[in-house]
């Protein structure tokens, strides 16, 4: 186990009602404890979003989801009480002093996490806008195969937990999450792959999770063990969702089993996402939390 600071696993489960809107077949939630990055970049990083509907599609009905209080990540250009920065990638908050989300977002200290929010456009109450003191990209990150894609931020103040704002919990390295086990991935990132402006709300999708091998199916021998794959279910995932979060409920508790990191470039809901498997990066996630 690392000296340093530890996930915070909140035992109890909040439910929230989700229900679908008109924009495109996605369900729009009103989970809290979610995060955003801002700062400022010449071009947006690349970037994953969730496309398609929650199960079942088109369902006009409310759906009932138990959530952990599991908190994402947004990352936008300024701060969003300007109510003009623009959101580039998600993350999750894994415990009062740490954030997770992808290398490939390239998140620098300029930027800024922004923690309990749910509308960007608005500067709700409770939300939390904080500095990044250090970044810490994996190093053995490759940007042309896209393996090992995480990144760890260090927040310049300890994150305020709340109702609104609370970490989702890390994964064992021995915890076996299925194919064909539901899942559910959120952020702000696009609804469709031609959209110019991502939504102000955020989105929740769930999708199945595939193995490597159906996953291998869709994308070749680019698909390995330090990856999971989701959707190919009528839900996908976009630009704009990259280092957010792909949660999975085991023993109780929500566990961080995916970063969104890359897939089809039109969001192809019968195409599945690609996500890096946390349970493969622990030792990264460990060792530098110790460190640090």
């Amino acid at each position: 186990m690392p000296a340093g600071p530890l996930p915070i696993c909140p035992l109890d489960l909040r439910e929230l009602s989700l229900s679908s809107r008109s924009s495109g077949d996605k369900m729009v939630g009103n989970q809290p404890g979610q995060a955003l990055f801002s700062g400022h970049m010449s071009t947006p990083a690349p970037y994953i979003r969730i496309h398609g509907s929650y199960l079942p599609p088109r369902s006009s009905k409310k759906q009932r989801w138990l959530w952990s209080g599991c908190s994402a990540a947004w990352l936008s250009w300024v701060p969003p009480v300007d109510k003009t920065g623009f959101h580039f990638c998600g993350g999750s908050l894994i415990n009062e002093n740490w954030v997770v989300t992808a290398a490939h977002c390239n998140v620098r200290t300029s930027h800024l996490v922004v923690l309990g929010a749910f509308d960007k456009s608005t500067r709700e109450e409770g939300t939390q806008v904080i500095k990044i003191a250090q970044v810490f990209k994996n190093p053995k990150y490759n940007m042309f195969t896209i393996r090992n894609d995480i990144t760890l931020l260090k927040l310049a103040t300890p994150a305020r937990l709340t109702a609104r704002v609370s970490p989702v919990c890390l994964p064992k390295a021995t915890d076996a999450f299925p194919g064909g086990m539901t899942c559910v991935t959120s952020g702000w990132g696009y609804l469709h792959h031609t959209d110019k402006v991502s939504p102000n709300k955020l989105q929740q999708v769930a999708l199945p999770l595939l193995t490597n091998q159906e996953c291998k199916k869709f994308w070749g021998n680019r698909i390995v063990d330090v990856m999971v794959c989701a959707g190919a279910a009528g839900a996908s995932s976009c630009m704009g969702d990259s280092g957010g979060p792909l949660v999975c409920q085991k023993n109780g508790a929500w566990n961080l089993v995916g970063i969104v990191s890359w897939g089809s470039g039109t969001c192809s809901p019968s195409s599945p996402g690609v996500y890096a498997r946390v349970t493969e990066l622990l030792p990264f996630i460990e060792s530098t939390l110790a460190k640090n």
